[in-house]
């Protein structure tokens, strides 16, 4: 069916659902709603109905339940949720993100208050959680079945709304503390204040808003150095001694015709805190030195909302939304790489050529020849970049009731904003080398007067490298009524228009050609779309017991043309104790504006995030396990082995849409009084999934995928071809389970305990179209995290949060554990590391006091048992453990406390 064909069948099957509806409701009168009975919109369907009548799987999370955890962002609330496969923030530059079902964050859609958000302005995929305000929050509902046909087809992991408060009255400051309880950074700083005045009943209007701060300190390698010990990395076959002659300080060099690295300090053991000794009479930079285990952040958010009740049965709001969030990415410090073509030399007429003026250890053999450096410039220090996301949202939403239809309609315009800056220790790539070559720079110790003055001359520290924004405008209508009475109560629809236009723009400027150890050139990119949208609703109770509800979406992509997409579900309640439901939905994802129109440039703009072995250059090893192969006569080992390797990333334009087919099927049951438990399960089927391919994929098997390997003319390695690519399938079920149970009251207090956890029945993928699906339930599998990661998305075979809470007078508490099982590691090592990651388990524990007038107490203890993060032999995880799953910061207390007024 060509796409015209498509368009024409899409719109008459949905105008005849609209038709059928519409003779139903011309043939009966309209039946009132028990008047008694409020009723709600819960998130997945445009009718109002009672809280109770959930067909689908809804998670709710109340604000107060993120205080009773101690959570202090929303990066907490999405890690511990057990649907979320997210990547924990720690060194993150786009922010937190939710990862629902472990699809990917494109496929997570995130709306506040049922609308969306600009996304995220370098990928315009996702929206980045740190610039909502956090305490404007009332509730969060998380929509666990998949394609919404109500919110969007690319809803294909499930939809995630965040529900601000409606009204505020009077006013609240909170202040909150978190310190860990080991020395060294991570501490944590949050300060609130909520104001409100008006009241909607009384008054007929009320204004409020809320304004949020939050930082984070750097927490350094070097403050958990028990987290990455040398015995530790020796122990799973990552020992950082095994390095040879990469970038460090004193710096290695080669000859032209002496290709194996040397360095003039090695017998004196390097120059401690910069380098250790590596292999083979080289040194390597020591990365607990330099390493960042938590990057420093800073948010502000600020959240106003005025509402004015026109009438019992008109509202119209007008909200807006700023936030923004820093962060201050550090690496290790420049190094001198080639630059506009000039490889870093010292000639013999340098003070600081080995046996010279300057005080360099002579090294036997050397005859006077250039010597090609590696050098790390311990004297700048670390490098770091300053990342500021700017996000801010205005919505107008004019909602009521006319005649016997309750309608909603919005307009809402959204722009993202992300710079980011050189912010410290970065200078000029040729400036560098030119230094080394005439003799101001020493690349085997620490500068001089005139060295140091020659640096700061050359610095770019404070310059704008990156500005990107995305833009959302759009304008929306919903309507719904109850049509006529069905023995099991009011047939009710809904009818509604979405007309919105997404737009990117992204460059890279001339800067970055200058600054050639940041492995960038300078770009640009831009595109836009057009999304226009009709779908209907259909609620129909045929009994008391059984209520059936559908719903169809009618997209129109100016790019990418038509798409329909319908959805059924229904609910069945045999008895007060006993309740099924299910759901079944088809879903469509275009490729992000980002992934299709995003920059394309003709060769490298990165380096793979881990080391690997040159497959051509560095042949004879193990395929993936990095150092296990031997350089070819003529290249340099520390170039070709072990080594992280040149690679492109960017845009595709030959990309197309992926789709997919879901249905979840489940029962909630109460067995005993006080005790519910719900079981769902859930199936979702992918075709041309829209994805980047993990590194260690091209290292396991480089004969099938030797055309991404992209060779200059001398056969040395150009670049890794990584770009976003239509792959194969991808098949993915699991089981939800939810357990709440109240004891009776008693003397001593109230308890209550809940389980929330996933079990993982499958997760297979298939890299190419036809070729075979993998297994990838509780291993490193071939699924990648898209434009936030290069690294595999985690998938645990069970994941979940166990709570148990106590209340009595002014007094509460709460101990939450969050639990994920064991994993196979990656085992791209030698055989005798392959290892399990063991199960990871973490408890915490807070208490409340609200005793005193107007004042609460929350004190807490984060990781009670101070568990440390899971060990892993992956080779991107540099410092040996998941910083992408677990925090490193340890056992840490928090202390908060409101005033209202």
């Amino acid at each position: 069916m060509n796409k015209h064909t498509s368009s024409i069948h899409s719109t008459l099957v949905l105008s005849s659902i609209t038709l059928a509806v519409l003779t139903v409701m011309n043939q009966a009168a309209a039946q009132q709603l028990d008047a008694g009975m409020q009723r709600i919109e819960v998130t997945g369907s445009s009718i109002k109905r009672l809280a109770t009548e959930m067909a689908l799987p809804v998670s709710t999370i109340k604000a107060e339940e993120f205080t009773k955890r101690g959570m202090t962002s929303l990066a907490d609330v999405m890690m511990a949720l057990p649907q979320s496969n997210s990547l924990a923030p720690s060194n993150a530059g786009s922010g937190t993100n939710i990862n629902l079902r472990g699809l990917g964050v494109n496929r997570t859609l995130v709306l506040l208050n049922g609308r969306r958000l600009a996304n995220e302005a370098i990928a315009d995929g996702y929206a980045n959680l740190d610039v909502i305000p956090m305490s404007s929050l009332l509730r969060v509902e998380i929509l666990r079945d998949g394609a919404s046909s109500i919110y969007g087809s690319d809803a294909i992991g499930g939809v995630v709304n965040f529900i601000t408060k409606n009204s505020v009255e009077g006013g609240s400051i909170t202040a909150q503390y978190v310190q860990p309880e080991k020395s060294g950074g991570g501490d944590e700083q949050r300060l609130s204040a909520t104001f409100g005045k008006g009241n909607l009943a009384t008054d007929g209007w009320n204004l409020h808003g809320t304004i949020d701060g939050r930082q984070r300190s750097r927490l350094a390698a070097r403050d958990r150095l028990e987290l990455s010990s040398p015995e530790l990395l020796a122990s799973i076959g990552r020992a950082q001694t095994l390095g040879t002659g990469g970038y460090a300080s004193p710096a290695n060099f080669t000859t032209a015709t002496n290709k194996t690295a040397a360095n003039p300090y090695y017998k004196s053991g390097c120059a401690a805190p910069y380098s250790i000794q590596g292999a083979k009479n080289t040194c390597v930079i020591d990365n607990n030195e330099y390493g960042t285990a938590l990057h420093e952040t800073e948010q502000l958010t600020f959240y106003a909302r005025g509402t004015r009740q026109i009438s019992d049965d008109h509202t119209i709001s007008l909200d807006y939304m700023r936030g923004q969030s820093t962060i201050i990415a550090a690496r290790n410090p420049t190094n001198s790489v080639t630059a506009k073509g000039v490889t870093a030399r010292v000639p013999s007429s340098s003070k600081w050529y080995p046996g010279g003026a300057g005080g360099v250890p002579a090294v036997a053999g050397l005859k006077g020849e250039p010597l090609t450096v590696t050098w790390s410039v311990a004297d700048l220090g670390m490098a770091s970049n300053e990342d500021v996301q700017l996000n801010q949202r205005l919505a107008l939403v004019d909602e009521g009731k006319i005649g016997e239809w309750d309608y909603k309609a919005g307009l809402v315009y959204g722009h993202s904003n992300r710079k980011n800056y050189y912010h410290t220790g970065y200078v000029s790539g040729p400036g560098l080398n030119a230094g080394l070559a005439s003799g101001a720079l020493n690349p085997f110790g620490l500068q001089d007067e005139a060295g140091k003055n020659y640096l700061r001359e050359i610095s770019v520290d404070g310059q704008m490298n990156r500005n990107s924004t995305s833009t959302f405008a759009g304008i929306d209508a919903t309507a719904s009524r109850t049509l006529m009475q069905l023995p099991g109560g009011s047939l009710a629809m809904a009818v509604g228009i979405d007309i919105h236009r997404d737009t990117t723009k992204d460059e890279r400027l001339a800067i970055t050609n200058e600054v050639s150890y940041a492995n960038a050139s300078s770009s640009r990119g831009s595109g836009q779309r057009n999304v226009s949208a009709l779908y209907a609703e259909l609620d129909i109770p045929i009994s008391k017991q059984l209520n059936v509800n559908l719903a169809a979406r009618d997209d129109y992509f100016s790019d990418f043309g038509n798409t329909f997409n319908p959805k059924a579900s229904f609910r069945y309640e045999p008895s007060k104790a006993l309740m099924f439901r299910g759901s079944a939905n088809t879903g469509f994802r275009a490729p992000t504006l980002f992934d299709r129109y995003g920059y394309r440039l003709p060769g490298t703009n990165g380096n793979t995030s881990g080391k690997w072995d040159d497959p051509a250059l560095c042949p004879g090893g193990k395929p993936g396990v990095a150092g296990s192969g031997t350089a070819v006569p003529g290249a340099v080992s520390s170039e070709v082995c072990n080594v992280a390797l040149p690679k492109q990333t960017g845009s595709n334009d030959q990309l197309t849409p992926e789709t997919s087919r879901g249905w979840t099927l489940g029962m909630v049951v109460e067995p005993v009084k006080n005790l519910t438990v719900s079981l769902d399960y859930w199936n979702i089927r992918m075709k041309d999934m829209l994805a980047n391919l993990p590194e260690q994929v091209y290292f396991q098997d480089p004969a099938k995928y030797k055309d991404l390997f992209v060779r200059n003319p001398d056969g040395t390695l150009a670049y890794i071809k990584n770009v976003t690519m239509n792959l194969g399938g991808q098949k993915t079920a699991g089981i939800d389970v939810t357990a709440n149970y109240a004891l009776p009251r008693m003397d001593i207090g109230e308890f209550k305990f809940q389980l929330d956890g996933t079990y993982l029945t499958q997760f297979d993928n298939q890299l190419e179209k036809d070729s075979a699906f993998v297994s990838n339930v509780g291993r490193f599998g071939l699924a990648s995290n898209g434009t936030t990661s290069s690294f595999p998305i985690i998938t645990y075979r069970w994941k979940h949060t166990l709570s148990t809470s106590w209340k009595r007078g002014d007094y509460s508490a709460q101990l939450t554990q969050n639990y994920n099982s064991h994993y196979d590691d990656q085992n791209l090592v030698a055989a005798e590391f392959h290892r399990e990651i063991k199960p990871y388990s973490v408890w915490n524990l807070t208490g409340t006091y609200t005793g005193f007038k107007n004042i609460s107490i929350v004190a807490g203890v984060t990781n009670m048992f101070d568990e440390n993060p899971p060990v892993t032999n992956h080779s991107g995880y540099t410092f040996g453990y998941l910083s992408s799953a677990a925090n490193p910061i340890g056992r840490s207390y928090n202390l908060r406390m409101t005033y209202n007024f």
